[in-house]
């Protein structure tokens, strides 16, 4: 065997070598083990976990000298190893190769017997190839779904190309590519076994379809959400993972302190509210966490003396005390006619989790014009946005003014990783321009907790707009908008670029966060 390393010494002995060579019939006990070294770890580290009949392991990695990937290996499996350098070329071989010999994951199962009967009912435990004769396609996806989880993934995306297929997890908001599938055929394989477990159409190609499975792991429920897309090469998928026993845990704890927000932000949103009617707002881009500061809103404020309705697409929180309502178009129930029939349940506050068309613009105007406190969702990019964003829905100036409280524009930014952070020094001319002067900025140097990027979390930063009286006018007055940004930051707004050009200086994100999430 050549090129062992020790893993205390991390001293390679000799060249690398032909993986073919080594797992031929002259090394028949030893296997490749994908049952403890999973097939997207094999993916993302170029290396594999070989395992012999006495339970002797070896890792064989294309760069076994990366002290990264022994740090990762050694907390990952919990033992010593040994190491062996192995042929780029040939490992990669071996890992398309090895594609249909991936163990199914036993911990992925189904139980339809705790879940709400329905046509999107948890498919049966056959049905998910998790038997040793099934297919090594629903092996393959089986594992990606699993993976996913593990990782922390928001997302799965399947994008197809001329080759085949690439998979992406969406991981504290940035896509990160964790392997390559060779060969149209399999990738529509596997977007046509999604579908079936979605219950789609598998012989409707070119227009997009939506739908939703459940599955249990480990005995907690789990939702995804799938989207299909047609695409120049296929069908391209997007599979959202709701893990609801994590969502139940971040529940249980919402706060705005919790979320990240700084004092000051926190102290203003409490107050706007506690007010006794009107309308707080909060925007930003799909992905940016508005609904679970609504939620963390609701929740800080419900004392249980007051009436609290929320009507949500879907419902992804569940709070003590709160009556929730579902949306389902389906069956006619919109927003917009949900919301009339909330208003005549007497309630004290409102939350509607999205507002997506003049008539719900209009109703939640009304109703915070009424008597009632009404929290929202608007898709904008800051907030003043929101003002456009109403007046094109065609509502009236004034009224929308005089029941607008305030409006919250959030992004979340990538968290450096405590365990990896370092300090960093910028260039004088930079930091002065950056008005971080003196600033004691980090960086994550990359580690096991964090997967090697140097970020683990993240965290929310916004910009507050309060109106008051002065505002009010401005706005209805139809000024410029420089006048009413300006206005506003004399009565104490903070920017966002600012607000994040603060949590830089505190050493909570870094410059890169910066200009990715709100770039001059």
């Amino acid at each position: 065997m050549s090129a062992v390393f020790d893993a205390p010494t991390r001293k390679s002995t000799a060249a690398a070598f032909d993986l073919s060579h080594w797992l031929d019939a002259a090394h028949s006990p030893w296997v490749l083990d994908f049952e403890q070294w999973r097939p997207a770890d094999a993916q993302r580290w170029q290396a594999v976990l070989a395992t012999s009949a006495a339970g002797q392991h070896v890792l064989l990695a294309s760069r076994a000298s990366d002290p990264l990937l022994l740090q990762w290996a050694e907390a990952r499996l919990q033992r010593s190893l040994l190491w062996v350098q192995a042929d780029a070329a040939a490992l990669a071989h071996w890992l398309g190769e090895g594609e249909s010999g991936f163990r199914a994951l036993d911990l992925l199962e189904s139980d339809g017997r705790n879940a709400a009967p329905s046509r999107s009912s948890t498919p049966e435990l056959s049905a998910l190839g998790l038997a040793a004769e099934t297919s090594p396609v629903l092996r393959l996806l089986d594992s990606l779904l699993y993976d996913a989880l593990q990782e922390g993934a928001s997302d799965l995306h399947l994008e197809t190309h001329a080759q085949g297929a690439r998979v992406r997890y969406r991981i504290d908001g940035v896509m990160a590519e964790v392997r390559h599938i060779d060969g149209m055929a399999l990738a529509e394989q596997l977007v046509s076994r999604l579908k079936v477990m979605a219950e789609l159409d598998i012989g409707e190609r070119r227009l997009p379809q939506d739908g939703r499975f459940k599955l249990r792991v480990q005995s907690r429920e789990v939702d995804f959400r799938l989207s299909i897309m047609p695409s120049v090469f296929g069908e391209d998928a997007v599979v959202r993972l709701l893990d609801r026993s994590r969502i139940e845990q971040q529940g249980s704890s919402l706060s705005l302190q919790a979320l990240g927000f700084d004092e000051a932000t926190r102290g203003e949103l409490r107050a706007l509210a506690a007010q006794p009617h009107g309308m707080l707002l909060v925007t930003g881009p799909t992905g940016s966490g508005k609904t679970t500061t609504l939620y963390a809103l609701l929740s800080e404020t419900h004392s249980g003396a007051e009436k609290t309705i929320t009507i949500e697409d879907p419902v992804e929180y569940q709070l003590s005390g709160v009556v929730q309502i579902p949306v389902n178009d389906k069956k006619g129930l919109s927003f917009a006619r949900g919301l009339r029939s909330v208003l005549r349940h007497d309630p004290d506050r409102v939350m509607v989790g999205e507002i997506r068309d003049a008539e719900t613009a209009q109703i939640a105007v009304q109703a915070a014009l009424t008597g009632h406190v009404v929290f929202s969702s608007v898709h904008a990019n800051s907030a003043f946005d929101v003002i456009g964003r109403f007046m094109h829905m065609g509502l009236d100036l004034y009224n929308v003014v005089s029941a607008l409280n305030g409006v919250l524009a959030q992004r979340l930014v990538r968290s450096i990783c405590v365990h990896c952070s370092q300090r960093v020094e910028l260039p004088a001319a930079q930091a002065e321009s950056l008005g971080l002067a003196g600033a004691e900025l980090r960086r994550g140097l990359g580690c096991v907790l964090c997967r090697g990027s140097g970020y683990r979390g993240r965290k929310a930063v916004a910009e507050l707009l309060r109106l008051d009286d002065g505002l009010r006018d401005l706005i209805a007055e139809r000024a410029p908008m420089g006048h009413i940004r300006q206005a506003a930051q004399e009565r104490g707004m903070q920017p966002l670029r600012q607000a994040l050009l603060t949590a830089v200086r505190r050493g909570q994100t870094t410059l890169e966060e910066l200009e990715r999430v709100a770039p001059a």
